[in-house]
């Protein structure tokens, strides 16, 4: 009997080393040992609703060579397999499994930025969502009126609807996904900024404000003359004069625009030649910046009717078409 539990006790101290040797051996795997890359660096992709195993294959199939098993062990007993999330996410040679699975338990994907300037047209800002590789593509086939539905935009057209800013997305968000969020900061600032307009404006919506303020966007490159170039339109839009500014016909002419706008365009008329018709064009021509907004909303008052560009980015402003005239002469026709 002496002798069985003698032969007993070794086995269970055996049993201990060896589980001891197992559990640092583990450590070292879990904590120490980089995992081994094809790459310096390398992005994958965490599908939602993926578990640690699947996930362990998308990082080999990507050049990650994690140990598959114990991965899957580790997030089990550590009991991270409950907050793996779905993303973007780049892994860096060096990098142990328990830095990849912390970073994808914290969310620490992996982000690129897209930058919409003020005054992009909404052609624009579709050919470069489309060019962008980081950008999954969902809209090549989605007519423009089905995604407004998609977005609840009441209007028919989605010029200017979109925010310009610089948007901050995980690798391989829908174009619709960033299209979204352009639209809901746009109609968001609009409703906000409408409710605290100037009393005596000639604007009827937040539509019409969006669609001027548009306009101002494309008619001056000078920001402390937004102001003073809404409140000319403001004059215009309360005396019944068109408003004559050449962006619109621009925009108006589409394709046909090659860089210079004759004589014929501005009598030839299309649904946004401001010149040929009175009052605002049917839609924005462009997406207008808060900054242009907000010299919409609160324009300056004055009795300035006309302007024209000095050629560095200023505008010479007048109160009559004498005026007007003559500053064309000096700074269009340089006489």
């Amino acid at each position: 009997m002496n002798k069985t539990l003698k032969i007993l006790s070794i086995l269970a101290g055996l049993a201990v080393a060896a589980a001891g040797a197992a559990a640092g051996g583990a450590w070292y795997w879990a904590k120490k040992q980089p995992v081994p890359m094809e790459a310096e660096r390398i992005d994958y992709v965490v599908e939602a609703g993926a578990g640690p195993r699947a996930i362990a294959r998308s990082m080999k199939q990507a050049g990650i060579h994690i140990n598959e098993e114990a991965f899957v062990w580790m997030a089990r007993l550590s009991e991270l397999d409950k907050s793996l999330q779905a993303g973007a996410y780049e892994a860096v040679r060096g990098d142990t499994p328990w830095v990849v699975m912390e970073r994808m338990s914290s969310g620490n994907m992996l982000q690129t930025r897209l930058t919409i300037p003020e005054g992009w047209t909404y052609k624009r800002i579709r050919e470069v969502l489309a060019a962008n590789d980081k950008v999954r593509q969902t809209l090549a086939e989605v007519s423009d009126q089905d995604l407004l539905k998609r977005l609840g935009a009441e209007q028919e057209h989605p010029e200017g609807l979109f925010y310009p800013d610089t948007y901050v997305f995980v690798p391989g968000t829908a174009d619709v996904d960033i299209l979204r969020r352009g639209f809901q900061a746009q109609r968001e600032l609009l409703e906000q900024l409408w409710a605290d307009r100037d009393a005596d404006l000639p604007l009827k919506t937040p539509y019409e404000a969006l669609i001027m303020a548009s306009i101002v966007e494309r008619e001056t490159g000078h920001s402390q003359d937004r102001a003073r170039v809404a409140g000319v339109f403001m004059n215009r839009l309360r005396a019944g004069m068109p408003l004559q500014t050449d962006p619109t016909v621009i925009y108006g002419m589409g394709e046909a625009y090659t860089g210079r706008i004759r004589k014929r365009d501005l009598t030839t008329d299309t649904p946004w030649n401001t010149y040929t018709r009175n009052g605002l064009p049917p839609t924005p021509i462009a997406s207008p910046g808060k900054a242009s907004l907000l010299a919409t909303l609160h324009p300056e008052k004055h009795d300035f009717y006309y302007f024209v560009s000095r050629g560095d980015g200023t505008s010479e402003f007048s109160t009559n078409l004498s005026a007007h005239n003559r500053a064309v002469a000096k700074y269009i026709l340089n006489r």
